[in-house]
């Protein structure tokens, strides 16, 4: 599961991608500065991993993990090939959700690729070129639909259908995601197209340091513009965010979000976020050798949580032996956990929450 991060040039996207992972991506202040995607897979942060440790001592203690691309800038004209448009489109179609990052700062001395500051007109270009593309896919497949659908096939029929109507909302400016289709329609009829406006979305602001702890009014314009999507927001300073970057020591960097009114870096946020946009969540394993989280999509079972360690601990699972997060917290050990009552055995049809402590039994 992969997260892209996406926007025009030069509004921070390298920038940002360089706090989150220790891999350095070219920034500089001219447009398409990133031309190749820059992937990076980066650590969940998670307070209840270091509480777990405490508790157990393990050997070795492992994060869960979530993947950023940071992809070239979009201009006018990507849909049809212009600047660095069907590379672009095409690296977005292989993410699972998209980061949209949105400058909402004024600095003369950072280059602005269409002259000005307007995050909504910024929002609509890429909106646009978004939509342009999926209306392409969907009407090379409504060519071929069309046909089958003329010879009376009940299927093709309902898939013209609802092709037709996605065609509608795109040209009415509005993203696949908010259609009002059942999901078992769907998944059948445009899932398969990768429709690159279906991804979840999740916008970020990036604001100067005066804004950083509040707003300003170009977030709050984003915000108003956004109300009716299915889409969160939050707001981040990427230069701020660069310099805590820098700070290896940890009192420094605690010093450094004190005096901005910060409770967290702004990129733990956006992580935590995209981990949520990616519908995905936490179990963990806990024993001598190592404390683990371990990804997982929500509403996964049991054996397809076990799955993730090892497709042997799916294929025989027997059963989960299960202790949730605050209870092993509590009471400060598995075997007090067990003495009090509070482990549960649970089969096949369990669904993992987030924060479970997992033992599994299999037999291959």
């Amino acid at each position: 599961m992969k997260a892209g991060i996406v926007g025009l040039p030069n509004v921070g996207k390298s920038t940002l991608f360089n706090c989150l992972s220790n891999t350095k991506a070219q920034s500089a202040n001219f447009p398409f500065c990133t031309i190749e995607p820059n992937h990076s897979i980066i650590n969940v942060p998670d307070e209840r991993l270091a509480a777990l440790e405490k508790i157990v001592n393990p050997e070795r203690v492992i994060p869960a993990t979530v993947e950023i691309v940071d992809i070239a800038g979009l201009v006018k004209g990507a849909s049809k090939g212009e600047g660095l448009g069907n590379k672009f489109l095409a690296n977005i179609r292989e993410t699972d959700a998209i980061i949209h990052v949105l400058r909402c700062f004024d600095n003369d001395n950072i280059t602005h690729v269409d002259g000005s500051v307007n995050p909504l007109r910024d929002k609509e270009i890429i909106d646009i070129e978004l939509q342009l593309k999926d209306l392409e896919s969907i009407n090379n497949r409504l060519d071929k639909v069309n046909r089958t659908a003329k010879s009376g096939d009940k299927d093709a029929i309902q898939e013209k259908h609802i092709l037709e109507k996605a065609v509608n909302l795109l040209e009415s400016s509005n993203n696949i995601r908010s259609i009002e289709i059942d999901n078992e329609e769907k998944i059948k009829y445009l899932k398969p197209l990768q429709l690159i406006t279906d991804k979840p979305v999740l916008y970020v602001c990036n604001v100067d340091e005066e804004s950083v702890s509040t707003t300003n009014d170009y977030v709050e314009s984003v915000r108003s513009l956004i109300a009716k999507e299915d889409a969160d927001l939050i707001i981040l300073a990427a230069g701020i965010e660069s310099e805590i970057n820098e700070l290896e020591n940890y009192d420094e960097r605690r010093m450094f979000l004190d005096d901005l009114g910060l409770d967290q870096p702004g990129s733990s946020k956006l992580i935590n976020a995209t981990y949520d946009l990616l519908n995905l969540h936490t179990y963990f394993t806990a024993g001598p050798k190592e404390v683990r989280a371990w990804t997982i999509p929500k509403m996964s079972t049991a054996p397809q949580a076990a799955g993730v360690i090892h497709t042997d601990f799916e294929k025989g699972f027997i059963k989960a032996e299960v202790i949730s997060y605050d209870d092993f917290i509590e009471y400060k050990s598995e075997n007090k956990v067990k003495e009090a009552g509070k482990m549960s055995v649970e089969g096949k049809a369990y669904v993992v929450k987030n924060g479970d402590v997992i033992h599994f039994l299999f037999n291959v």
